[in-house]
């Protein structure tokens, strides 16, 4: 078994193409049955004779690599065989006999020839084995050459064909692979954006919290307020911790932990944060939420909280309005603060406003974001008649759900 084993690796280490191990296998006990019936039909087997010469000859290419003997290059494993077997048949045609099994060597050696190189090699080696069987049949006493012709000509097909199969297969894995490497890289830039809106959003609060305690401490003494700021920024710090670990966890190979995400209804609560770190920030609603799909929701929580973060980096002191109307085909969510400073682009895909419109774009909706007459706005708007596809790309994309 071990030396079966060991057969085995070295006759797929030096092939061309990378077949299943039972091909290569089934191909070198064919060739090795044909020639030993062969030169059993000559009677050459016990006791030995001259036509036992030809029958190593044509089957020494497979014996080559049984023994472990290495080749200067794989891609002389197709003409070694070519060589060995056009010569072995050779020698056992000068004796033909009838119902001759030798003409089936060159039968097997064009199917492995033609598995393991392409037409410009395969063909004219086909034609030669043709020639030859014609050649034996025309000086020699050979019979039945239609068959044997037919036979090469079926025998280069297949081999042909498993050549043409594996080379899609080949194309199919490599295709796979891109696929899984493009699925990778979306879902690193995902897991980027998530993490740099719930970094953004807890960083502005807490130093807000922060500075607040610190001034209560520095200019009046408050101690009881400085522990209210420094409270709040703590919680707001477990909370970012826990949010960042969920979404890293989602590198992990383990199995995913469902947690729920933000939604529509939690952008209120989100608001009262900022206000509780000291910003100015208005919220008006306007609608039923219900109507809103789960997607549809952490998106727009999603960009008011980058939004009310670039007004606390961008605009400090600043008055934030939050409006969201859900009316029966749309909602729209739009945040607006009072200066016309336009914001620093942020490197890095997917932060800042590029982040924000790469996710409103996912999700079937817009988002326009510039200066206009009440200041600096982001408005971004959803069709509600897109429920089911954005049901759909929730379950494409991982964290949309």
């Amino acid at each position: 078994m071990k030396v079966v084993t060991e057969y085995l690796h070295r006759r797929i280490a030096v092939l061309p193409y990378d077949y299943p191990p039972a091909i290569p296998i089934a191909a070198d006990l064919c060739l090795i049955a044909a020639a030993t019936a062969a030169v059993a039909q000559r009677g050459a087997l016990v006791p030995p004779g001259w036509a036992l010469v030809g029958g190593l000859i044509a089957m020494s290419a497979c014996l080559w690599l049984m023994l472990g003997l290495p080749l200067p290059r794989p891609s002389l494993v197709p003409w070694t065989i070519i060589v060995t077997t056009f010569a072995g048949t050779a020698l056992l045609l000068l004796d033909p006999v009838p119902n001759d099994i030798a003409p089936f060597i060159l039968i097997v050696a064009v199917a492995q020839v033609a598995a393991t190189t392409g037409p410009r090699v395969s063909v004219p080696v086909a034609v030669a084995a043709a020639a030859t069987i014609v050649a034996a049949a025309t000086l020699g006493d050979l019979e039945g050459v239609p068959p044997y012709l037919t036979g090469v000509v079926l025998a280069w097909m297949v081999g042909f064909v498993l050549q043409t199969q594996l080379r899609l297969v080949q194309r199919e894995r490599e295709a796979v692979a891109r696929r899984a490497a493009q699925a990778a890289s979306d879902e690193r830039r995902r897991i980027a954006r998530e993490v740099h809106d719930v970094i953004a959003h807890s960083l502005s609060i807490t130093l807000l919290h922060l500075t607040g305690a610190r001034r209560a401490l520095q200019e009046d003494r408050d101690v009881d307020e400085a522990i209210d700021a420094l409270t709040d920024a703590e919680r707001l710090g477990r909370q970012a911790m826990a949010d960042i670990r969920q979404t890293v966890g989602l590198l992990d190979g383990g199995p995913a932990r469902v947690a729920p995400e933000p939604d529509i209804t939690d952008i209120p609560e989100l608001v009262a944060d900022f206000v509780r770190a000291g910003v100015h920030v208005k919220y008006d609603l306007s609608g039923s939420p219900e109507a809103v799909s789960a997607a549809t929701g952490l998106g727009l929580y999603r960009i008011t909280q980058e939004s009310l973060a670039n007004v606390v980096k961008h605009a400090p002191g600043e008055t934030a309005k939050v409006r969201l109307r859900v009316a029966e085909d749309a909602v729209v969510v739009s945040i607006v603060n009072g200066t016309h400073r336009v914001p620093r682009p942020e490197p890095g895909a997917g932060s800042g406003l590029r982040g924000m419109r790469q996710r409103a774009e996912l999700l079937g909706g817009s988002l326009v974001a510039g200066p206009d007459a009440h200041g600096w706005s982001v408005r971004a708007e959803f069709p509600l008649g897109t429920a089911i596809r954005n049901c759909a790309l929730s379950r494409r994309i991982p964290g949309l759900s």
